[in-house]
């Protein structure tokens, strides 16, 4: 995905050009790309982002999530997918690691441990 400063020397090229491939070729970008930007621009819309995808996980991630919060984040993704099948999920065993890969990392993210080094206070402590 380009930036807006990017978007902007592109369309500023084109326009001083008029070519898409003497563009891409001063960008460094492929024509493709310059063509796409330029036809946004003349039709007065930006480029669309890319619009997320459903996952064949989503109905279930709930539960997959109850099980990492109970399992503290140690169940395993071929136990998990087990319990998903027996659920009528129908995915791939590799989506279901995805997503328990997932769900753990923020899992983890939430329950970080935290060190905190022992400072003694001087004559409190005999070594």
């Amino acid at each position: 995905m380009k930036h807006d400063g990017e978007i902007m020397e592109i369309l500023a090229a084109y326009d001083l050009t008029g070519s898409l491939r003497a563009t891409a070729e001063l960008t460094g970008c492929s024509h493709h790309t310059v063509a796409r930007h330029v036809a946004a621009r003349d039709a007065g819309r930006p480029i669309a982002e890319p619009v997320p995808r459903p996952r064949v996980t989503d109905a279930y991630l709930p539960k997959i999530e109850e099980w990492v919060e109970a399992s503290k984040g140690r169940i395993r993704a071929d136990k998990a997918h087990e319990k998903l099948m027996a659920l009528g999920y129908v995915g791939s065993e590799r989506s279901t690691r995805r997503a328990i890969a997932q769900v753990k990392a923020a899992w983890r993210l939430g329950h970080v441990r935290v060190h905190r080094p022992w400072i003694t206070e001087p004559g409190m402590w005999l070594l």
